[in-house]
């Protein structure tokens, strides 16, 4: 039996997240420890674990923030009540929100200034999601999934525009707009396509090897959404099996009994070092033969926040 790997490419990190844990690092170095960050800087236990140890502190709310101490945002996103309470408790903000997160709320904010309601698709309680309706209240609806879509009563007579959370399942995401264009055929659609390019790339690299796998593991964090999206594309494009594992000790032996063939990726938030991990597992079970399988090639990249590029550079850094 010939035992190999296909490994996605793209995987992990992707131009938002790169951009968030830099905003962090260079934070640390211009303020020094401890430095405040408001909820996971990004959705992956090992890069919030590495970050506690070098003195940052993740609150939930900015009122755990002494007054006047420096908080960064994360790279999901705030509302403006967020940035109103940092304000009122005079923190000094880094935003680190994704810029394809911030393109979505200057769409809430322009298609509610047009007194349109937005059916926003994506998961209740998500802080991307939260932040994003945040942008306007009263005025966004959340559509969370496929019942979602068919379930959701909008305000009778007013104009309609379906926009999404950027890291959901393609596929998903199409079959939910299908939905609302049949129940509202005089829906419109946003004017770009919110769903992130490494969200879409991740997505369209596993489908590429899924159907060729016995196996699919996908390293990342259970909350993070686009990786948890990663092991259903998995399944439904042809993989016998697939499951997420943070970590390469996670993953189980008996999983690979009767398996010829592993595809491996990891979400946007994950260090390419665990995937390694994943792979020297996988070479001391017999899977010498690692193969990447290339989708897409990635170079976006996105510069740090305007105030900390100005901060570094006064301070020559």
């Amino acid at each position: 039996m010939t035992k190999r790997v296909l490994i996605a490419a793209p995987r992990g990190y992707c131009a938002g997240v790169d951009r968030a844990i830099v905003t962090v690092e260079k934070s640390l170095e211009l303020y020094g420890a401890p430095l405040y960050v408001r909820k996971e800087i990004v959705h992956n236990k090992h890069v919030v674990a590495t970050l506690e140890q070098r003195g940052v502190i993740f609150v939930d709310e900015t009122d755990e923030v002494p007054e006047g101490k420096t908080v960064v945002f994360s790279a999901h996103g705030v509302s403006p009540a967020v940035h109103a309470e940092a304000a009122a408790r005079n923190l000094k903000t880094i935003d680190a929100t994704c810029p394809l997160v911030t393109k979505v709320h200057h769409e809430v904010k322009r298609f509610a200034d047009a007194d349109t309601e937005i059916l926003l698709i994506g998961h209740e309680g998500h802080e991307e999601v939260e932040g994003t309706a945040g942008e306007a209240p009263g005025q966004v609806r959340v559509v969370d999934g496929l019942d979602g879509a068919r379930n959701v009563q909008p305000t009778p007579g007013k104009n309609l525009i379906w926009l999404s959370q950027t890291t959901l399942s393609v596929d998903e995401t199409l079959e939910s707009v299908a939905i609302l264009k049949e129940r509202f055929p005089e829906i419109a659609s946003p004017p770009s396509d919110d769903i992130c390019y490494a969200t879409q790339n991740r997505q369209e690299a596993i489908r590429g090897i899924a159907a060729q796998s016995d196996l699919v593991l996908v390293v990342g964090s259970t909350n993070s959404s686009n990786s948890v999206r990663l092991v259903e594309v998995a399944l439904e494009y042809g993989a016998k099996a697939a499951y997420l594992v943070d970590y390469a000790d996670e993953a189980k032996d008996e999983w690979l009994a009767g398996v010829e063939t592993v595809g491996v990726t990891s979400g946007a938030s994950v260090p390419e070092i665990l995937v390694k991990d994943l792979l020297k597992w996988l070479e001391m079970h017999g899977f010498h033969d690692q193969q990447e399988v290339q989708a897409k090639e990635e170079s976006l990249t996105f510069a740090l926040p305007q105030n900390l590029r100005s901060e570094l550079k006064a301070a020559g850094k």
